[in-house]
């Protein structure tokens, strides 16, 4: 049975990894940019990432000032196919290392997030191997579950019992799950920090998720 309960300690837990409270959400606007896939697919692709970046209350952007592009998604069929790219040696400087990493853990997503002076993310580079597992969903899903992970900087076991989406049976589209979208417009409330490393963060959390869910 679905868990929706979103105590303090339910949020603390989706924050913290290695014993240690860590959160952070985007300190400004996503400027995506996907690579491996047509124009087609791109298109369904960043209206999923819309729909889920306006529960934050942000917008897309065409560029981002300092960097250009911030959300880097890169499909592959096979991760030998990223390690040919020469060019992300520059963001992801022990590449080979990873994607031996990941070759041998039979990997099928791989996410690295980078901050800004200010501990908000800034970057988020995500590799995806689009094996059976993502074949056998549609582009919207897949593109809705990315995205809700990509929002925040989620514990590694965040979702590692239950996915933060679910489906509408009339249309077969994917949502993020009320609990979590919850979440995720607490978390950018405006009254909130863009960073924390303090546990009392998901007590504040959670009042915010508990008024939206009534």
């Amino acid at each position: 049975m679905p868990d929706t309960e979103m105590d303090a300690a339910r949020i603390e837990n989706m924050f913290t990894t290695n014993g240690k409270y860590r959160f952070a959400r985007w300190g400004r606007p996503i400027a995506p940019v996907v690579f491996g896939t047509d124009d087609a697919t791109l298109g369904a692709i960043k209206d999923a990432f819309q729909t889920v970046a306006s529960l934050a209350d942000i917008m897309l952007a065409e560029t981002d000032p300092e960097l250009g592009a911030n959300f880097m998604v890169f499909f592959c069929s096979d991760w030998a196919q990223i390690g040919e790219m020469s060019d992300l040696q520059y963001l992801l400087p022990d590449l080979n290392n990873l994607i031996e990493n990941l070759s041998e853990q039979n990997a099928n997503q791989y996410r690295k997030i980078r901050f800004d002076r200010n501990g908000a993310i800034k970057l988020c580079i995500l590799l995806l191997r689009y094996d059976d597992e993502m074949a056998a969903v549609s582009v919207q899903t897949l593109a809705t579950d990315q995205m809700a992970r990509s929002i925040l900087l989620w514990s590694k076991d965040a979702f590692a019992c239950q996915s933060p989406i679910g489906m509408i049976e009339e249309n077969n589209m994917a949502i993020v799950r009320p609990e979590i979208a919850a979440l995720i417009r607490s978390a950018y409330d405006k009254t909130m920090p863009e960073e924390s490393d303090d546990s009392s963060h998901a007590v504040r959390l959670s009042a915010r998720v508990s008024q939206l869910l009534g």
